[in-house]
């Protein structure tokens, strides 16, 4: 499917500001489908460099101009009338003239009789769009006439606020740029709409409107009440309610108004957000359209106490982790028999690595961790506990960007003993050598090798036989935590290579 962009540079010559602008309309839109009850299809005239240059004049040649729709949107307040997609489609100047009419004499023209589509009456209406001075497109409002309407005062409000919404189109004054910046997470019609005079007193609320002002601890009726002041009262934060109050009285005076939220005195959450009203240039009051959030921000606000739960209990794990490797390090430091003194610093260097991850995940709002940051702090340490007798450099090659928490605490400990163990066996003593961990990574799968330049393997070497400590917690983590495959090999001409590969799916 194209987007927008690309049909208006397949098929017209607009000018990039002009094609902006219809990007702009086709972001607030669907506050039009909603309000009119109907479809809006955009049209642009195929060769649009010629038709904004054309006389306009009845007189003028007009039968080889063709239309391209170039959007669609469709009501979500009633049944379209396109359940077919539209977009790419062209029409003729015969297909549809008021196409042609709407933008030579800069009004809307609506059809006389219904159009039929697949057996579907629809009453189509031309409103051009003004950009810069010059019409640069054309909107087809579209209503499916198959299901008679009652006019209720709900259809009546709304059909009255579409009219001066799609008479501004037609000005050039709506839509505006400057309010678009949260448009997609605004208040919608059906969330609650309300309608002011010029005087900025509301002459109508639909029920989900006035249920939000309820909530917000408003008991009366709306209508015949200024909604600025009575708004300022009911909102908790005197910064909040002066700020929600400016945004309803920029309206009134002409001024485009993006999203607000305030929280009132029980505690009800409020978005608003008012578009002001003038049709012809000539004042008509504005649209307030509000939505209680007051639900979903107890949601949120519940699950951001819960993320502040988890990282405060992964700090206070490392914590105590630290704790024990301090522990284990001062044992090992009163202890006399030198295998124990190993083992002891072995274990420190197994907890601080653990800890290491869980200072990282205390860190993290997704629950993952930066291996590479990580093991920047890791290989230091693995650098202070290899032997003396021999001096090993320690590397790293590629990237092994981020992965979920449940891979990273055994896939730590498994380099760190993968490292450990070639750095301490894999050079003679007073040797001088590097070892190197290097990465790659696709969509599925995380490859990690540690391999090293040293003496190799000895002859009757088996990684299923072997009976070190170190490599046993190496093949159960691989196998049965990070559910991959670990072999070890020799190296031409010498050394030795540890090849890991881990799945990045997410975890059973």
């Amino acid at each position: 499917m194209s987007t927008l962009a690309d049909l208006l540079a397949e098929h017209t010559s607009l000018s990039g500001d002009a094609a902006d602008h219809l990007q702009t309309v086709v972001a607030e839109w669907q506050l039009l489908a909603d309000l009119s009850f109907a479809d809006y299809l955009l049209w642009v005239p195929i060769d649009a460099e010629e038709a904004a240059h054309t006389d306009h004049t009845e007189d003028s040649d007009d039968a080889g101009i063709e239309f391209a729709c170039v959007a669609q949107a469709r009501p979500t307040t009633g049944a379209t009338a396109h359940p077919e997609d539209v977009v790419g489609t062209t029409l003729s100047i015969a297909d549809y003239p008021q196409l042609v009419r709407a933008m030579r004499e800069v009004r809307i023209f609506r059809e006389e009789d219904p159009y039929w589509n697949r057996d579907v009456p629809i009453r189509r209406e031309a409103i051009p769009v003004s950009f810069g001075g010059q019409v640069i497109a054309v909107l087809s409002r579209e209503t499916n006439l198959t299901l008679p309407r009652v006019p209720s005062s709900l259809e009546i409000a709304y059909l009255a606020g579409a009219s001066d919404l799609c008479q501004m189109i037609v000005d050039g004054s709506f839509p505006n740029s400057e309010s678009l910046t949260d448009v997609h997470t605004s208040p919608r019609v059906g969330d609650g709409f309300i309608r002011l005079d010029p005087s900025g007193t509301v002459v109508f609320a639909s029920p989900n409107g006035l249920s939000a002002y309820h909530r917000m601890g408003f008991e009366s009726e709306l209508i015949g009440t200024r909604l600025a002041p009575l708004t300022r009262s009911l909102i908790a934060d005197p910064f909040d309610a002066t700020e929600v109050s400016h945004r309803i009285l920029d309206a009134l005076e002409g001024r485009p108004g993006s999203r607000t939220e305030a929280e009132s005195r029980p505690g009800a959450v409020v978005l608003f957000r008012a578009l002001p009203l003038r049709p012809a240039g000539v004042p008509a009051g504005a649209l307030v359209l509000v939505r209680d959030v007051t639900e979903v921000k107890r949601r949120d606000r519940a699950l951001l106490s819960k993320d502040a739960t988890i990282r405060e209990i992964h700090h206070r794990v490392k914590n105590n982790l630290q704790t024990v490797a301090a522990l284990l390090r001062l044992q090992s430091r009163r202890t006399h028999s030198e295998d124990a003194r190993h083992a002891l610093e072995d274990s420190v260097r197994r907890v601080a690595s653990i800890a290491l991850v869980h200072e990282r995940l205390s860190m993290s709002v997704d629950e993952r961790v930066d291996l590479d940051q990580l093991l920047d702090k890791v290989l230091p340490m693995l650098s202070e506990v290899t032997t003396a007798e021999s001096s090993v450099k320690l590397t790293r090659e590629g990237s092994f960007g981020s992965v979920v928490a449940d891979i990273a605490t055994p896939l730590v400990m498994v380099l760190a003993e993968l490292v450990q163990n070639a750095a301490e066996h894999a050079f003679d003593p007073n040797q001088t050598g590097t070892v190197t961990i290097g990465a790659s990574r696709s969509a599925r799968w995380l490859d990690v090798t540690i391999s090293d330049d040293g003496r190799g393997l000895p002859p009757d070497f088996s990684l299923e036989r072997a009976d070190g400590l170190g490599l046993q917690i190496v093949r159960t983590l691989a196998e049965s935590e990070l559910r991959g495959s670990l072999s070890v090999r020799g190296r031409t001409p010498h050394g030795t290579e540890a090849a890991l590969r881990i799945p990045l799916a997410r975890r059973p």
